[in-house]
């Protein structure tokens, strides 16, 4: 694993008329590692994702700081440059599939689109680079699975639908936002199972932001602890879970019903 890292970032957050949301939170992810982001529900974990996207003023939300990737300040970058980035560079994987999936497009369609937005190619490349991709994630390739809408789906396949998507132009970077936080605990083993898989054979970054202390225990490399609007540990997970520094991490897993994590999905 390179130790230059691909991403580091120094961001704060405001919203207007809210205490500031983050403040100066910093952290780093190298290229092929998997780094945990973990804080409690209103913490800042999603704010931070779209500020890595540049797409934080959706939100009415505004960043400040630096985002460094591959070499280049994310926010001295035009949105003509950023739109080369997302999706190609830079992948995200929401919490929700309902969410981001059109339901009236057909998923084979969504996924062309997904395709066409970063390159060029006949009909016959774009179908087989969809096929490509959803083999990938362990989907049917028939053509009748691509003719289902996302309603025909299940939930599981949905959001192995939008992993698909997501790694389509092998990104160095995916940001994955909570998400198995929809599935049933199968269907949560089985794509984190599938990201680490993803994150071996595409050397792929993955910043992986939870509230499941026990998920971060068996997949990430090193995670990051969010307490307050700033990053108060980010170390191996595995030294963090033997001997948490600070109060609030050792908190969090005293809090957990069982010390003993079951299976490493790394």
């Amino acid at each position: 694993m390179n130790g230059c890292p691909a991403l580091h970032i120094r961001l704060s957050i405001d919203y207007p008329g809210r205490p500031r949301v983050l403040d100066d939170a910093m952290l780093d992810v190298r290229p092929g590692e998997i780094v945990g982001l973990v804080g409690e529900s209103g913490s800042g974990k999603s704010s931070l994702a779209l500020a890595l996207l540049r797409l934080l003023d959706l939100k009415g939300g505004r960043a400040s700081g630096n985002i460094w990737f591959n070499g280049r300040d994310l926010m001295r970058c035009g949105e003509r440059e950023l739109r080369s980035i997302r999706g190609k560079e830079i992948a995200f994987v929401p919490q929700s599939p309902s969410s981001y999936l059109n339901p009236a497009l057909r998923l084979g369609d969504q996924m062309a689109e997904a395709w066409r937005a970063h390159q060029n190619g006949s009909r016959a490349e774009v179908e087989r680079e969809v096929h490509r991709a959803i083999g990938q994630v362990g989907l049917p390739t028939e053509r009748s699975f691509l003719r289902r809408y996302p309603g025909e789906v299940s939930v599981g396949q949905a959001q192995r639908a939008l992993i698909a998507m997501a790694v389509l132009h092998y990104p160095g970077l995916l940001i994955a936002d909570e998400p198995t936080s929809s599935l049933d605990l199968i269907s949560q083993a089985d794509v984190l199972r599938l990201l680490s898989r993803l994150n071996r054979e595409l050397g792929m970054g993955i910043l992986y932001i939870s509230h499941d202390l026990l998920s971060i225990a068996g997949f990430c490399d090193r995670v990051a602890i969010l307490h307050e609007g700033r990053i108060v540990e980010f170390a191996e997970t595995d030294a963090v879970f033997e001997a948490p520094e600070h109060p609030y991490t050792r908190a969090l897993i005293g809090a957990l019903p069982a010390r003993v994590m079951t299976g490493d999905m790394r």
